[in-house]
């Protein structure tokens, strides 16, 4: 009779099984939270968008803090997460939208369409992109009845009066959008056939910026150290002021309402047009008149073409199909520009995203989180059946309501 071994004798004097011995599957620690949130992230439908709200690690932080997470199937493909990344991180994979739009919390980057409109539940809460140049009455009527609590994001305020997840993106179009013009200067793509920039002997490439804001700042440093003649344009000084200090070097500099501007447009190999929404608008600063008379092949920029755009002659376009020439000019169109590097928007997004969904389950949800911060409320433009946003009033001719007078109504 063969000798048993040692580890069998062990087993046979404690009375265990083998399989006791083995390793077992553990439960994953979760943080008991104050409020625990119900968060979904669909598939951006729209403009061949590619970024996604959150990031797998993101996803693994917020579930460890209480929060489930429920994320549509090939939602992080375009911005190269995988499913099983999601999945590994905690959150449960939707396979269809009607199983995604069961969340209480809807995190997107795009605005909704009719089709996602249907799909979202009675009292739920959107958090996304809001389009005005887009939007219409019906849509706010159809929010209004289903009760939703919506936010933009570009409304959203940090404690300092800034814009983060607009500034965030801003920083990522500025980086961008020289590289768009390098492109659509290139022979290879039927430009110009000029470099970005200047070498010696050889007359620089003329670029000219609307807006001395974050995209311009971003892409004037890249444009001066490629060696190109910059010239900046803004209705504000203390703007130009900014943007001078903040680039650290001498660059030219003038008020938009001047004589400048037209001859500055008319030369210009490369206009870039980032100026900040008016009251939700961007005000049409360059005329088609003035660009018919600019060099053929130059290229047209349009940062802010998704609110109204700041040339006459702009025509939304996307990135599956991003140029059009008028009067031999290319222009480009596109309104997300982020999205073409979209794995790097994710990652600054989510870094947003997460911080303000983990405040909010702390302060005790959705509504404790708007009515406990005064920037966040700025966010919010309808409220559980009620439009409280007065721009988006005064455009489309709906009532709304105060929403700062709501909370104090609450007290």
């Amino acid at each position: 009779m063969a000798k048993q071994s040692g580890f069998k004798e062990i087993l046979a004097q404690t009375g265990l099984t083998q399989t006791a011995l083995m390793p077992q599957e553990a439960l994953l620690w979760t943080k008991q939270n104050a409020k625990s949130l119900f968060i979904g992230l669909p598939k951006e439908i729209i403009l061949h968008e590619k970024r996604v709200s959150l990031t797998p690690d993101a996803v693994s932080l917020l579930v460890k803090n209480g929060h489930q997470v429920l994320i549509e199937t090939g939602a992080g493909e375009g911005a190269k997460f995988k499913d099983s990344q999601y999945s590994e991180a905690g959150a449960q994979i939707a396979y269809s939208k009607e199983e995604l739009y069961k969340a209480d919390v809807i995190v997107k980057i795009q605005p909704l369409t009719e089709e996602e409109l249907e799909y979202l539940k009675h009292g739920a809460t959107l958090i996304s992109a809001l389009n005005m140049q887009k939007s219409t009455k019906e849509y706010f009527e159809k929010l209004n009845r289903k009760k939703v609590t919506a936010l933009a994001y570009e409304f959203i305020e940090d404690n300092a009066g800034g814009l983060p997840l607009i500034r965030a993106m801003s920083e990522i179009a500025g980086s961008t959008v020289m590289l768009i013009a390098a492109e659509c200067l290139s022979s290879a793509n039927n430009g110009m056939g000029v470099i970005l920039g200047g070498i010696t002997g050889v007359p620089p490439t003329k670029v000219v910026f609307l807006g001395a804001g974050t995209v311009s700042e971003f892409a004037a440093r890249t444009a001066i150290s490629l060696g190109a003649d910059v010239k900046i344009f803004d209705k504000d000084i203390y703007k130009l002021q900014r943007l001078k200090h903040a680039i650290g070097q001498h660059v030219y500099t003038c008020i938009i309402d001047s004589h400048v501007l037209p001859e500055a447009i008319i030369q210009a190999d490369v206009v870039i047009g980032a100026l900040r929404a008016e009251n939700g608008f961007t005000p049409c600063i360059i005329t088609e008149e003035m660009v018919s008379r600019m060099k053929p092949d130059s290229v047209l920029i349009d940062v802010c073409i998704d609110q109204g755009g700041c040339f006459e002659t702009s025509e939304l376009t996307d990135l599956a199909n991003p140029t059009y020439r008028k009067y031999d000019v290319i222009h480009y169109c596109v309104p997300n520009i982020p999205s073409r590097v979209a794995h790097t928007a994710t990652q600054a997004l989510s870094n947003i995203f997460t911080s303000f969904l983990l405040k909010t389950g702390k302060t005790g949800g959705i509504e404790e989180a708007i009515f406990a911060n005064k920037a966040f409320m700025k966010g919010v433009y309808s409220y559980k059946g009620s439009l409280t946003n007065a721009q988006i009033a005064k455009k489309l001719g709906i009532a709304y309501k105060d929403l700062s007078l709501l909370a104090a109504a609450r007290f």
